[in-house]
């Protein structure tokens, strides 16, 4: 991928409350745990261990936060990739609920890290769902009320087109479903925060530093950079769709797609309310979602497209604001300011891939989408498997998350012919 580093283009990157560089590693050190990625994962699991007392050093290939933390939509889902019918119909009533239950302990455990360590990440609350066909309407209806009843969930709210309508100034919706304990937040200032608070913890991060790879000898993990080594007990792999090379077993069940995202300039409040009336997320129901939001200074933030290859498109502006102004028609004339691309990991069943990779290499990976929510409480997770506590770790472990078709090697073009069939269903 060509896509190391924050990207120059990122209204993420413009805005953001910068730390200090971090060192490269350039000699051998020695730590209880060496994780790879500083992204969610990777420091929500850094800041959870040195709260235990453990020593942690974080190997970064580019910089804190630049890969998928950094550049992501910032929508705070409830939930995970799969929704409750899925699973329940997939894993069982019991295992869906148990899921449920840790989706909401996870975003519970983001609001508490905003507030507690004081990170200033542009949180607003609410997030809608948008119907982009009729016969979906009475789908979100049956599962708000599963929400409210079966899940025991008030949050989530139905919405019937004019509803819809009066909440958003976007064309091809019929209806939709918010829900108030969502959200949405500056992900590359989240992802600094977090560094900071594990940092101040005493944790060790080095950036431009890539593991080139890791062996196993003498009960430690010994991971190589460039121009220096980690020996420790334990070693956390936390790099998601970044970890090419480092782990065939993962590779073979996390596909890096790419995703891509615009700025536009700002607008005034009254414009900005026209769009979206109640400063909520949004993210509508086609496979290849578009999703958006306003920025604290009142710039619409839209994702729209994707692809399955290495590289992005060489004109990302324009790319993205055709897939805007199909929903926003009346932002033609407006100026784009920043677009920028990201890739993520996804997996075959969506849900993530959680596993013990040797007996004391472990990773978490594969959020297809719920990173923002998911990564820190599952840098929390694989932290208290380090230290013991297995319940929730031993759990995702058993969901389902077999490899793409083909293996490492084949995954990309049966990947490309499965979503370009989605992509079409889309458009029907």
């Amino acid at each position: 991928m060509d896509n190391l580093g924050h990207p120059a283009q990122s209204y993420y990157l413009a805005t953001a409350l910068p730390l200090p560089a971090q060192p490269a590693l350039r000699e051998d050190v020695r730590a209880d745990v060496c994780i790879v990625g500083a992204g969610y994962t990777g420091l929500g699991a850094a800041l959870a261990l040195a709260q235990r007392g453990l020593s942690v050093v974080v190997l970064e290939a580019a910089q804190i936060g630049s890969g998928a933390s950094g550049r992501n939509g910032g929508q705070v889902h409830t939930g995970h990739r799969r929704d409750q019918d899925y699973l329940e119909e997939k894993l069982g009533l019991d295992t869906a609920m148990a899921l449920w239950r840790m989706a909401e302990d996870a975003k519970a455990y983001l609001k508490r890290l905003i507030a507690d360590h004081a990170i200033a990440c542009d949180f607003k609350p609410g997030i809608l769902g948008a119907d982009h066909k009729p016969h979906y309407v009475a789908l979100s209806q049956a599962y708000v009320e599963k929400l409210n009843t079966r899940y025991g969930y008030p949050h989530a709210v139905a919405l019937s087109k004019p509803e819809l309508d009066a909440m958003l100034g976007a064309t091809g919706y019929y209806g939709g479903m918010l829900d108030r304990d969502g959200g949405h937040l500056h992900p590359l200032n989240l992802a600094l925060g977090l560094a900071r608070a594990a940092l101040a913890g005493g944790v060790r991060i080095f950036e431009r530093s890539k593991a080139l790879g890791y062996e196993k000898a003498g009960g430690k993990a010994i991971v190589a950079t460039a121009q220096g080594r980690v020996t420790a007990d334990w070693l956390l792999l936390a790099g998601d769709g970044y970890l090419s090379g480092l782990d065939a077993r993962t590779e073979a069940r996390v596909m890096p797609i790419n995703n891509f995202i615009l700025a536009t300039a700002p607008m005034s409040e009254a414009q900005a309310k026209a769009l979206i009336r109640d400063d909520v997320a949004v993210a509508d129901s086609r496979f290849v979602v578009n999703y958006y939001r306003l920025s604290a200074d009142r710039r619409l933030l839209f994702g729209g497209g994707e692809n399955y290859r290495a590289g992005f498109p060489p004109d990302m502006k324009a790319f993205v604001r055709g897939h805007m102004l199909k929903i926003f028609p009346q932002l033609s004339g407006i100026g784009i300011d920043y677009a920028w691309g990201g890739t993520l990991g996804i997996t075959t069943t969506r849900l993530p891939f959680v596993r013990r990779l040797a007996p004391n290499v472990l990773t978490a990976a594969g959020y297809s989408g719920q990173g923002v929510m998911l990564g820190p409480y599952f840098g929390k997770i694989l932290a208290d498997a380090i230290a013991g506590t297995l319940g929730e770790f031993d759990r995702l472990a058993a969901l389902p998350t077999p490899p793409f078709p083909g293996g490492r090697l084949l995954r990309w073009p049966t990947l490309v012919a499965a979503m370009s069939y989605y992509a079409l269903r889309d458009r029907i």
